[in-house]
């Protein structure tokens, strides 16, 4: 965990401005990803549905990141879901990827358009091939926030991501929410699983080309 010091304002100095080069576990998701292969299981008035999906998903490098003397490094990223039944968008997801590495950290942020916010945390090494975050609900540090809505009729008590780094290239997720559903118990298992294929390379983060271009004032 971070370890909180007397001086909360001095910033590091010497590190690396590249992102690319610095992220540790998250370096295999950085670029642009895709695959026609998810699996969605949600809850619904007649029973759990299960829906095939195609996702797209963009992670562009950001330059690094200070909380005083506090190092993060990370990923910005952009999910987009549709189904072969509809044009509207199924899922539509943004957020960060962060890596701390002077304790091992690393976060998620999830902001979707229906009314909330998570933040999720765990701990991995620079070389592990499967990494997880986590939240729950009433957590102050690593938590989730919904509408008014949302806490009414489908409350999330926990959310999951494990993300398995395959040998391919590709990578392998399995997301699981705990929803506790208006007048149902126990809570519905909203999970989703889908493995993602690199569609384009990343770009360096801007600080990186600026100074590649000599172009830092």
């Amino acid at each position: 965990m971070t370890t909180i010091t007397d001086d909360v304002f001095t910033e590091p100095e010497d590190f690396s401005p590249d992102t690319l080069a610095s992220l540790g576990p998250l370096r295999r998701l950085a670029g642009v990803w895709q695959s026609d292969q998810g699996v969605d299981v949600n809850p619904k008035a007649d029973g759990p549905e299960r829906r095939v999906f195609r996702e797209h998903i963009r992670m562009e490098p950001i330059d690094p990141q200070t909380n005083g003397p506090q190092l993060l490094y990370g990923l910005r990223y952009h999910i987009h879901i549709n189904t072969p039944e509809e044009a509207i968008t199924f899922h539509d997801q943004v957020g960060y990827w962060l890596w701390e590495p002077a304790t091992g950290l690393i976060m998620q942020s999830v902001t979707i358009p229906r009314g909330q916010a998570v933040l999720a945390g765990g701990t991995a090494a620079v070389d592990d091939k499967r990494i997880s975050v986590e939240a729950r609900r009433g957590d102050t540090r690593f938590g989730i926030c919904s509408t008014t809505f949302l806490e009414k009729a489908f409350r999330t008590d926990y959310y999951r991501i494990d993300i398995t780094f395959n040998d391919d290239d590709s990578w392998t997720y399995l997301t699981r929410t705990d929803l506790a559903v208006q007048g149902r118990e126990p809570a519905f298992n909203h999970h989703d699983t889908n493995t993602l294929r690199r569609v384009a390379q990343p770009t360096p983060n801007p600080l990186v080309g600026l100074l590649k271009s000599g172009k830092t004032s």
